[in-house]
This record gives structure tokens, C-alpha cells and sequence, in this order.
């Protein structure tokens, strides 16, 4: 039997003890709230659909051709983007949003505050590892292409993202976006798979297939009118830089 006076040092202990145990489990549970709330490339779906609601004041985006893409499996949208358009976010929200699926985008900045943010709507760094290992999931990407030279030009796609979905062996698809500054409305048509020429392999077969999608974006941004701007001062010609 305990003494009167570990009986008394157990009652004066207690509410420290206690105390001690919360602010254990509060920073337990601080702790795993970021690994309970992401997937395995860091997306929060709660984040993103919030973020997707904010994208629907911005944008009224349609989508046509939706019907070409796998409901499971993985595979790889490359489409025209334009500067400050934001292109492959909001196509990547869009699609997620028909095909109730998560839906990637390639671009993410590895530098915090912003690549971190990215992250948790679904943003990959640009890099073919990781892509491929996400494609090889089953995971479903876009991509954006770089900034034209030209209005109705689609962009150059990076052949090493393309070399990517080839390795995974997983579809790839061309979209062609349309968007303005003053307007809501928005457009991503989504057209067939491409499939790479089985006569080739290695980097040769990548940079084929890569300029094959950018011929199939621009023929599909002719049949819609051509590419639209994201922002008034995308029209300049000496806005030379690659961006979304």
C-alpha cells in the first residue's frame, strides 16, 4: 500500500501528467495530419476540390473528347499553354472533375512557398522519374506545352515527359485549351491517343512522338479558332517566356 505521502505526490502530479499526455497526443496528431490528408505524391483532396470551386468563379471550361480517356488507368495530356493562362491547372481540375478521378499537372516549382501549395493540388516537378512513377501508378498527368512563338502555335511538349509515358506504357493524348482574360468561358478538347512508331526506339522515338502531338495540338487549335490568350499582354511578341 502506498504511503499518505506518494498518495499526496500522485494528486499533486496529476494535472501535470495529464497536461503532458494532451500536449503529446495534439502534437501526434499535428504531426500525422499532413501524411493522413495527402496521397504518395503529396495531393490533398480536400485542398484541391476547395481550390477547384475557387476556379470555377474565374472559369466556365467545357470539356469535349473526355470520352478518349482510360477511367482507371494511367495516362499522359499534353495540351497548349499559354503565359499567366494557367492552362494545365485548370485543365487538369476540369478532367479530375468529369472523370471524378485525381488528375496531375507537370510543373510544380520545387521552392517553397508556392511549389509546396502545388503540391497539394496535385503539382509534379518536371522531372521524367517522377512522372513515370507516377504514370506507373496509374496516376493521370497534364502537361503543358512550352510558350509559342506564334499565336496559333501549340508550343514544343518536353520529348523527356513524353519519354516518360512511353517507358510507362501508358496512353498519351493531345488537348487543345482555349481561354481569355475578360471571359469566363473556357475550352479542353481532348482528342485520340497517339501511339509512338514501334520502328524507333530510345530519344529518336520520344522527339517523333513529341512533334507528332504538337502537329495534332495545332491542328485541333485551328479547328477551334486558334490559341487564345490567357492574359492581354501574352499577345506581344516579346513576351518570350514559358510558363502556364
Amino acid at each position: 500500500m502506498s504511503s499518505t505521502a506518494e498518495r499526496l505526490a500522485d494528486v499533486i502530479t496529476l494535472p501535470a501528467r495529464k497536461s503532458g499526455e494532451l500536449a503529446s497526443a495534439t502534437a501526434r496528431a499535428a504531426f500525422d495530419w499532413p501524411t493522413n490528408e495527402v496521397d504518395n505524391w503529396g495531393r490533398d483532396d480536400d485542398f484541391t476540390n476547395a481550390a477547384w470551386q475557387l476556379a470555377q468563379l474565374r472559369w466556365d471550361i467545357s470539356i469535349g473528347g473526355a470520352r478518349h480517356l482510360p477511367k482507371r488507368s494511367g495516362a499522359l495530356i499534353v495540351v497548349n499553354a499559354r503565359r499567366f493562362a494557367l492552362a494545365p491547372i485548370y485543365a487538369a481540375f476540369a478532367i479530375g472533375a468529369e472523370l471524378d478521378r485525381p488528375v496531375r499537372f507537370v510543373g510544380r516549382p520545387d521552392v517553397a512557398p508556392i511549389g509546396p501549395v502545388m503540391q497539394r493540388l496535385g503539382g509534379l516537378i518536371d522531372r521524367a522519374h517522377e512522372v513515370e512513377g507516377a504514370l506507373r501508378h496509374g496516376e493521370m498527368v497534364v502537361l503543358g506545352s512550352s510558350r509559342p512563338g506564334r499565336i496559333r502555335s501549340s508550343g514544343a511538349f518536353d520529348h523527356r515527359i513524353v519519354g516518360a509515358a512511353v517507358a510507362a506504357k501508358v496512353k498519351v493524348f493531345p488537348a487543345a485549351t482555349t481561354s481569355t482574360a475578360v471571359r469566363r468561358a473556357a475550352r479542353v478538347e481532348i482528342g485520340r491517343d497517339v501511339a509512338p512508331n514501334r520502328r524507333r526506339r530510345g530519344p529518336l522515338s520520344e522527339l517523333e512522338l513529341a512533334d507528332e502531338l504538337e502537329r495534332r495540338v495545332k491542328m485541333m487549335l485551328d479547328e477551334m479558332g486558334g490559341n487564345v490568350t490567357g492574359t492581354p499582354i501574352d499577345w506581344l511578341p516579346f513576351v518570350g517566356l514559358g510558363g502556364f
